[in-house]
């Protein structure tokens, strides 16, 4: 058998590590899509119920917002588990237990936010509750993509975080109704676009 060149054994060693990468890394569309448009649709239904300045773009029931805002996260929560679980199912070792704690750490993070807000909107004026449990969730996620972008040298989801916690200070800034359309847009588009690149990336 003849000998290999070494610069052609390195470029065969180089192609299998790209095509073993692109084997176990979940699709980023099937990763950001379904977050994209959870935001989009759900801070949008808030929007327009709750817009700025206390007005009512379009008369939609009180609890349509929340419930549709609540709704969508779970669907997309459990359709993008699935998929991380389902690429995930040939990794193991210290590259799967950090998948486990990041996934603990989102859980966590929601979990302890939830409950201080819960205390603090008692003594809150409505439109400022809003604004407070907008504001803290989008922060929370934007720091939690950055954080992940830095575990695993994601240029990608460290972009999107960074991008996600400056459109959630102009959308804090701009104040209760306009957070929710900023958040929308900017957040939801950004995660479209995510999704869109890292496919483009990874291919």
């Amino acid at each position: 058998m003849a000998s290999m060149d070494p610069s052609e054994a390195l470029d065969l060693i180089r192609r299998e590590r790209a095509n073993t990468g692109r084997a176990l890394t979940p699709d980023p569309r099937l990763m950001y899509w379904p977050w994209g448009l959870t935001w989009l649709i759900g801070f949008g239904l808030s929007f327009l119920r709750y817009g700025p300045g206390g007005r009512t773009l379009v008369a939609l029931p009180e609890w349509v917002p929340l419930f549709g805002l609540t709704a969508l996260m779970i669907a997309a929560g459990l359709f993008t588990g699935l998929v991380g679980a389902r690429s995930g199912r040939s990794v193991s070792g210290p590259t799967s237990r950090q998948g486990i704690w990041y996934g603990i750490a989102w859980s966590a993070g929601f979990t302890g936010l939830a409950v201080v807000f819960g205390r603090i909107s008692e003594v809150l004026p409505e439109h400022l509750m809003g604004l407070l449990w907008g504001g803290g969730m989008v922060a929370l996620v934007g720091a939690l993509y950055m954080a992940g972008g830095a575990i695993w040298n994601e240029r990608t989801m460290f972009t999107l975080g960074a991008w996600i916690s400056a459109v959630n200070v102009v959308g804090v800034l701009l104040g209760p109704g306009w957070h929710a359309l900023v958040a929308s847009l900017a957040g939801g588009g950004g995660m479209l676009a995510a999704g869109l690149i890292g496919w483009m990336r990874l291919r």
